[in-house]
């Protein structure tokens, strides 16, 4: 064992291509062939072209938000962000059709769409549906425009070096969070036989052929469990991955692999062994993704910190069972009202509590930031332990400008609830700290105004929209000429 440390949709495929199942872990009864309503062909017009091709660029917006109102109502998650991305670049393994369901409309997932076309996949987009057809890869360098703006879109290294035998993959980007190395990704392909090196900020992989082998990780790292699933799927032998991550996301993507022909087994679990097979086995599929249970978690706290009454579809409460446990602790009433349904109800009086983020199952880190807003209101003092990532606190100095009474010391954070929050002008630094900002205007007195949208387009779709139709006070407007000026000597970017 190696110890690893550290229609026009139709052209696609031609006119004969087979109308194939929607394949779905999450529900049993797939009629009419998609799990969830969001996955059907929405209202909205197709999506192509310019969609594709543009990139989530600093935006000249804000977000402007009159807090303190209860939200009441009812919303749809959309299609899992983490997992979306990772499917998109396992299509890569493949030279037949896919078709991904449920496909959220976010800027991560253009930045991606781009990747592949890069390569050389032709990627159509279509309302809430995308069809990826890779049958004429014709680059193996991924773009290092794109790929240092998405820290996802690494996971074409582990899809290149299985379909193609070679790759050269910028090193990632995305939000800003800590040093998130990739040392667990480069020395896994290397047990499998690739040889890599670092030239100029890119990785320059090469194998003749990938040989299964047992490969133990030091940490069940998400990303690192993920290439080496698509490196290994084509990989000759069988690969045992030991103390791999868990995370549903790693379910959905094996889900999608063996949908194509793959033989995967033990998702879920520390241990995922990989047979694999040939590239003529692999072949197209229909497959729905999963619900996004960040965004999950990320409505239910905004309804519980304006102590609302909110309906939320398409979840899957299995996989949010440590946050749904510490919004009881506190007081919270979340109520499951169907297999995919659950309610949520806000109460007029909070408990402390103290968090430790994990990988799962254990609490997650996207979490933690949006969590924080809801501590800060609570009554008694709350400490958050960040073990995941490092330099994750980024938003606490603007949750402080509301009104927050936290102080961090290393990674962990204490919270002195109690004091009401205030509207304000703030910054979002990275997504999950968007997203905190959010909850955190929703909750405060008076007006809040955020800047640094492009980071929330990255992970929320139509995050006005669906705020808007549970009743929050929130719009999307122009900055001005004085607010540009402020973003840009703000000391947070």
């Amino acid at each position: 064992m190696i110890n690893v440390k550290d229609e026009a949709l139709s052209s696609l495929a031609g006119a004969d291509t087979p109308v194939l199942p929607v394949i779905s872990s999450f529900v049993s009864d797939l009629s009419p062939c998609l799990p969830y309503p969001s996955s059907r062909l929405s209202a909205h017009p197709p999506v192509t072209g310019d969609f594709l091709l543009s990139q989530p660029k600093i935006t000249d917006e804000k977000l402007v938000i009159k807090g303190a109102v209860p939200l009441k109502g009812e919303l749809s998650i959309s299609g899992a962000k983490n997992s979306v991305l990772k499917v998109m670049a396992a299509a890569l393994l493949t030279h037949e059709t896919v078709e991904i369901h449920n496909v959220p409309h976010l800027s991560d997932v253009s930045v991606m769409a781009s990747v592949l076309e890069d390569l050389g996949a032709h990627v159509e987009h279509l309302g809430n549906v995308m069809r990826i057809n890779a049958a004429h890869i014709n680059n193996t360098k991924a773009s290092y425009e794109l790929v240092s703006k998405m820290r996802a879109s690494f996971i074409v290294l582990g899809a290149l070096l299985g379909r193609c035998g070679e790759a050269l993959v910028p090193l990632p980007g995305g939000c800003s969070i800590g040093k998130r190395s990739v040392d667990l990704h480069i020395r896994g392909l290397q047990a499998l036989g690739a040889e890599l090196k670092l030239d100029q900020g890119y990785v320059d992989a090469t194998c003749a052929k990938l040989i299964g082998r047992e490969i133990m990780l030091d940490v069940p790292s998400v990303g690192a469990t993920e290439n080496l699933l698509l490196a290994a799927t084509l990989a000759e032998g069988t690969t045992v991955i030991s103390n791999a991550a868990q995370e549903p996301e790693i379910i959905d993507l094996v889900n999608f692999l063996n949908a194509i022909g793959a033989n995967i087994s033990g998702e879920g679990t520390s241990e995922i062994i990989i047979h694999g097979v040939k590239q003529s086995d692999l072949h197209g599929a229909s497959f729905a993704i999963m619900p996004d249970r960040i965004e999950t978690a990320t409505y239910m706290i905004a309804a519980a910190g304006t102590r609302g009454n909110v309906v939320l579809h398409q979840v899957v409460p299995g996989h949010l069972t440590s946050v749904i446990r510490k919004l009881e602790d506190m007081g919270i009433s979340v109520i499951t009202e169907g297999p995919n349904t659950l309610r949520v109800i806000g109460s007029n009086r909070l408990e402390a509590q103290n968090i430790v983020t994990q990988p799962y199952p254990g609490f997650p880190t996207d979490i933690q930031a949006p969590f924080m807003p809801l501590l800060a209101i609570a009554d008694g003092v709350s400490i958050i332990t960040e073990t995941v990532y490092e330099n994750r606190f980024k938003h606490i100095g603007e949750l402080k400008r509301m009104g927050a009474n936290i102080q961090p010391e290393g990674n962990v954070a204490i919270i002195n609830g109690g004091p009401p929050l205030m509207g304000t002008q703030v910054n979002a630094s990275d997504l999950r700290a968007g997203a905190a900002l959010i909850i955190a205007g929703l909750i405060a007195e008076g007006t809040t105004e955020i800047s640094g949208l492009h980071h929330i387009d990255r992970g929320y779709e139509r995050v006005v929209e669906k705020l808007s139709g549970i009743g929050a006070c929130i719009k999307r407007v122009k900055m001005s000429r004085s607010d540009l000026a402020q973003v840009a000597a703000s000391p947070v970017q």
